[in-house]
C-alpha cells in the first residue's frame, strides 16, 4: 500500500463524480480473457501480455487547481493520478483497450476539486472527527489491505514516506466528509418496487447479452438493495458538489 494508493483510496471513496458505468461489461471481458488464457496454457501456448503503459505526467502544472483560494498542488494530483492510472491500466491490459490519459487527468482534477469543496463544507459546518472514529477507520483500512492491525498499516505507510500525522489528517478529513454525506442523504431507503424494477433490468440485460442466468430475486435482494442505496448516495453527493461548486471560486489548470 503506497502513499499514492492511500490518497487515491481516500479521494475516490465517495466523490468520484464520474459514474462507474460498464463495470458489468468489464467483468465479463475479464472473465472471457481469463478463460482464453487458461485454454492457451492448457494447449501449451503462452499468451503474450501487452506491455504495461506508463503514466504521462508531462506538463502537469505546479498548481493544478484553486478552490476558494486553496491550492491543489502537483504532488497531490500526481499521487492520486498514478494510483487511479495503475488500476485502469491493469483493466485496459486485460481488455486490450488503451487508457485515455487526457480524460483521466480531467476526471482526477475534478475529483480533487470536489473533495476539496466537501472538506471545506465540513469546516463550514464545524463537523468533527473523534480520535475513536479515526482509529476505527484505520483499523478498517488495515483489514482491507490484509494487515493485522492499524499499527502495521501505519508502519507500512511510514516506509512510503507518509507520516502517521499525515495519515491521520487524511483519514480525519474522510471521516468528516462521510458524516457530511450522511447528513445529506439522511435515512435513505429503497422500496420493494425499486428493487423489483432493478432486478428486472439486470435480468433483461443478462438475457440480451446471453450471459449466465440471473439467480432468483430472493437470493440477491440484499446485494441489489445495497447497490441502489449506493446509487442514491452517489446522486446526493453529486447534487451537493454541484451546489457547492455553483457558489465557489474554482480554477482548474489542467
Amino acid at each position: 500500500m503506497t502513499k499514492k494508493m492511500l490518497l487515491s483510496l481516500l479521494i475516490g471513496a465517495s466523490v468520484m463524480v464520474t459514474a462507474a458505468c460498464g463495470n458489468e461489461d468489464d467483468n465479463t471481458n475479464e472473465e472471457e480473457t481469463a478463460t482464453e488464457e487458461q485454454a492457451a496454457e492448457e494447449n501449451g501456448e503462452t499468451a503474450e501480455q501487452p506491455e504495461m503503459p506508463e503514466p504521462d505526467l508531462e506538463g502537469v502544472p505546479d498548481v493544478v487547481a484553486e478552490v476558494n483560494g486553496e491550492e491543489i498542488m502537483k504532488e497531490e494530483f500526481e499521487n492520486a493520478y498514478v494510483g487511479q492510472f495503475q488500476q485502469m491500466a491493469m483493466q485496459a491490459q486485460m481488455s486490450g483497450q488503451e487508457v485515455d490519459q487526457a480524460q483521466l487527468k480531467g476526471q482526477i482534477a475534478e475529483s480533487l476539486v470536489s473533495q476539496r469543496l466537501l472538506v471545506q463544507e465540513t469546516e463550514k459546518r464545524e463537523i468533527e472527527a473523534s480520535e475513536e472514529e479515526v482509529n476505527e477507520t484505520l483499523t478498517v483500512l488495515a483489514e482491507q489491505n490484509g494487515m493485522a492491525s492499524s499499527d502495521e498499516f501505519l508502519a507500512a505507510l511510514e516506509e512510503q514516506d507518509l507520516s502517521e500525522e499525515e495519515v491521520r489528517d487524511q483519514v480525519s478529513s474522510q471521516v468528516k466528509v462521510d458524516k457530511l454525506i450522511t447528513e445529506e442523504t439522511g435515512d435513505t431507503e429503497v422500496s420493494e418496487e425499486e428493487i423489483q424494477e432493478f432486478y428486472d433490468q439486470v435480468k433483461a440485460q443478462q438475457e440480451e447479452m446471453g450471459g449466465e442466468e440471473v439467480p432468483p430475486l430472493e437470493d440477491i435482494q440484499s446485494e441489489l438493495e445495497a447497490q441502489l442505496l449506493q446509487q442514491k448516495e452517489n446522486e446526493a453527493v453529486q447534487t451537493l458538489v454541484a451546489e457547492l461548486r455553483e457558489g465557489a471560486e474554482v480554477t482548474v489548470n489542467i
